[in-house]
């Protein structure tokens, strides 16, 4: 991501959540010393999986704050810690994702659960690697979930604000959660037509990418009901267009840029709307092929023939589409909106950042 409105460093942004999630790391680390080797693997293992990342759900709640914020008001490192609580959301959910997926790698190393079963095997403990791998994976985003809440509570903000945001936390969890049950229940049944792989996106996705985090900062600032409203004109449809943007990385996406084979989203079977419109759109022999191919392991050249499928089924022009519809949605809503101008720059310079990476 590049950097946005003058006066602001998204890099340096990014550096300071890291710098917050390390200090949080660091106060685990000592508390749990005592748990000995094991303990210290997890930890190490927890720092691995939030290093690095675009960081895109600290900045939407870093600027939902000053969207509404009386800046004599602000106390900016504690509000730089509240937002980093959302990289640790977000690192347990890719954490769990991965291992219900079977996926095998994450931003270049391997998953969690692949790299604990490979520690296993290569030791030559009893039992399966794999189970082994699988407790693991678990406990940690188990971990990295508890600990989200713990660095929202103690942030340092207003006890006030922060008790009310941990409502809007709260909610966002449920939703990320059941969201993501819905998904693999899509993926068992082996069917999704648009409207139930939109729900998906939805929840699993859309709302706690952009607009959750977006009211989280919000409400730490003392938003009221007008401009929650007007957040989520602004952030709903962009969460659905950036899920739109990551799904469509997921079947065409270069490797080196995404850190996943190419086409893993195929070879997952995830039953994303990209798919449900090409198994809509596609002539029936090649509908046919998609559909049961999906969640299979794929070569190369196959994943390169069910590319080809979808494309031509105008799904992939289709979805670009959908995307460049709701950003300009929610650009609309922010540019009515009664939020801060400074602040609805960089949201828009953000909206850009996030729906336009390279497929």
């Amino acid at each position: 991501m590049t950097d946005t409105a003058p006066g602001w460093d998204q890099t340096a942004f990014r550096q300071r959540v890291q710098a917050a999630l390390d200090a949080f790391l660091d106060s685990q680390t000592e508390r749990l010393a005592p748990l000995g080797g094991d303990g210290a693997r997890l930890l190490a293992e927890a720092r691995a999986v939030v290093s690095g990342g675009k960081r895109f759900r600290a900045a939407f709640c870093y600027w939902g704050f000053h969207a509404v914020a009386d800046p004599s008001e602000v106390d900016d490192d504690s509000l730089v810690r509240a937002c980093a609580s959302l990289e640790l959301l977000h690192a347990s959910a890719l954490v769990h994702d991965d291992f219900m997926d079977a996926s095998d790698t994450r931003r270049g190393r391997p998953a969690t659960h692949r790299r604990f079963a490979s520690e296993h095997r290569g030791d030559r403990w009893r039992g399966d690697p794999e189970q082994y791998g699988a407790s693991a994976a678990i406990l940690l985003g188990d971990l990295l979930l508890s600990w989200s809440d713990e660095l929202l509570r103690r942030c340092g903000l207003p006890l006030e604000r922060v008790v009310a945001a941990l409502d809007v936390f709260d909610r966002c969890r449920s939703e990320v959660i059941t969201g993501q049950f819905l998904d693999v229940s899509v993926q068992a049944r082996g069917k999704a037509d648009v409207n139930a792989a939109m729900t998906v996106l939805r929840y699993k996705s859309a709302k706690y990418s952009i607009e959750r985090p977006l009211h989280i900062g919000a409400t730490l600032a003392g938003a009221n009901d007008v401009q929650l409203r007007e957040l989520s004109a602004f952030g709903l449809p962009l969460g659905e267009a950036f899920q739109l943007r990551d799904d469509l990385l997921g079947v065409f996406g270069d490797p080196a840029t995404t850190g996943k084979p190419a086409g893993d989203d195929l070879v997952e079977g995830k039953r994303t709307v990209l798919v449900a419109l090409a198994l809509d759109a596609a002539p029936a022999g090649d509908a046919a092929r998609l559909d049961a191919a999906l969640g299979s392991p794929l070569a190369p050249d196959e994943v390169a023939e069910l590319r080809s499928i979808i494309d031509d089924s105008g799904a992939h022009h289709q979805v670009e589409q959908v995307i460049a519809d709701l950003a300009d949605r929610a650009a609309t809503a922010l540019r009515r909106a009664t939020l801060d101008p400074r602040a609805s720059d960089v949201l828009l310079e953000l909206a850009t950042a996030g729906t336009d990476r390279v497929v």
